[in-house]
This record gives structure tokens, C-alpha cells and sequence, in this order.
């Protein structure tokens, strides 16, 4: 029998849904995700497996500047300044989050998921990502840029969804 059977996603994404929830479960830690491109797969992943609710605490879809302004305290300085999908943001969405819950990590997802919107300095399937872990030193967050290449608006949200569950698996603090 297929132990994925059932579940409205891919496979793939769901086998690492299942592996967040479990090694944050037995760490007892807690998650938020903020998601532009990914507009809640992430979330939907986690959500897809039983018992999802121990671990994760909340998830803010975020896909307009506005909506990173008002539900995660994204400055519109940072938005002008350094664009949607930026280290910058990605790391203020993951602070954003982390401040408006009582989540232990949160990640945040930001790209273009295409097939428009991309330029010559973030083409399509530029995605970034960052980390944020509560009372950790503000160095220890953690922003990563990924560039995908054009893999069609489903396989760069796929991705991005992957690295994201990727990102929310419990970390050692540091020394």
C-alpha cells in the first residue's frame, strides 16, 4: 500500500511534510512559515500530515507587498529599496513571523514563480528563503537565494516548497 495514498499533494512533498512534523515534534519545537510564491504549499504539506497542529503554530500567505506590510511588519523601505524577493525581505518576512507567533522557527519563502515577472537580475525561479529561530543571534538567520531556472510555475513552487521544509527541520543552537 502506498503510504502516501490519499493525500492531495505530491509524494515527494509530503514525505518531507512528514519528516518536519516528526523531528519538530520530538524536539518539541514549534513552526511558522510566511510564503509569497509558495502561497501556502508549505503550509499545505504540513498540514497533510496527522498531528501537523503540534508543530506548526501558523502560516501567513503574504503574496502582495501590502499583505508583507501589514501582517508581518515588512518595511516598505526595505520592499522600495532592495524589491519583494531579496535577502532583505525574506528575512524580515521570517522576523515577522516569529514575532507575531510563539513559534520557535520560522522560514520564509519570496520568488517569481514566473512564467512573467522575472528581469536580467532575477530572472524566473529566483527564490529566496530565510531562517529565523527565536533568541538566536540575529547573524545565526539564515538567507539563502536559490535560482531554479524556468521549470514552470508548478516545478519552482515545488521546489521552493522543498527547500522551505528543508529549512524547518530543528537545528543545534550554537555554542
Amino acid at each position: 500500500m502506498n503510504e502516501d495514498r490519499g493525500y492531495c499533494l505530491p509524494g515527494e512533498l509530503v514525505s518531507a511534510a512528514r519528516r518536519v512534523v516528526e523531528a519538530n515534534r520530538a524536539a518539541g519545537l514549534r513552526v511558522a512559515v510566511a510564503e509569497s510564491c509558495t502561497a501556502g504549499l508549505v503550509c499545505a504539506a504540513l498540514t497533510e500530515i496527522p498531528g501537523s497542529s503540534d508543530v506548526l503554530e501558523a502560516g501567513f500567505v503574504t503574496y502582495s507587498d501590502r499583505s508583507k506590510i501589514q501582517l508581518l511588519g515588512v518595511s516598505e523601505d526595505v520592499l522600495d529599496t532592495f524589491g519583494a524577493v531579496s535577502d532583505a525581505v525574506a528575512w524580515s518576512m521570517a522576523q515577522g513571523a516569529l514575532a507575531r507567533t510563539k513559534a520557535d522557527c520560522s522560514v520564509a519563502i519570496t520568488g517569481i514563480a514566473g512564467p512573467g515577472g522575472g528581469s536580467a537580475m532575477k530572472p524566473v525561479g529566483t527564490v529566496v528563503f530565510a531562517r529565523a529561530r527565536r533568541g538566536a543571534d540575529p547573524r545565526e538567520i539564515l538567507a539563502d537565494q536559490r535560482a531554479f531556472g524556468d521549470l514552470g510555475r508548478g516545478g519552482i513552487r515545488l521546489q521552493a516548497a522543498l527547500c522551505a521544509l528543508e529549512l524547518l527541520m530543528p537545528v543545534e543552537p550554537s555554542p
